[in-house]
């Protein structure tokens, strides 16, 4: 266990280069010591992060994040939630606009 925790933290690391190249041998690197371990969920992990590898090493030539669309996203089904039962479209429209105004906050 301590070898999947330590391969964990590692992965941490792999969002601070710089460059796609060292970003692509530390990713091929850490998968295949992580199916190397024969901890499933390691294992699992590493095939999916090598699946996704085109994907994950966009991010370095780009440097974009989802991030915010998902945030818009996120309050985009928070509206239609607040919004259930209210049948005027235009109202609904114009709340959807107005989202980049609103800020929302975790309670609890």
């Amino acid at each position: 266990l301590a070898i999947a925790y330590y391969l964990k933290e590692e992965l941490r690391t792999f969002w601070g280069h710089t460059f796609r190249w060292p970003a692509q041998l530390f990713l091929r690197s850490w998968c295949k010591r992580a199916i190397t371990t024969g901890l499933e969920p390691l294992k699992t992990m590493a095939k999916t992060l090598l699946r996704l590898e085109e994907g994950l090493l966009n991010y370095f030539e780009h440097r974009i994040s989802s991030g915010p669309m998902e945030g818009t996203n996120n309050k985009i089904k928070t509206v239609q939630q607040q919004s259930y039962g209210i049948r005027d479209r235009e109202y609904f429209e114009l709340t959807l606009y107005s989202l980049h105004q609103t800020k929302y906050a975790l309670v609890g």
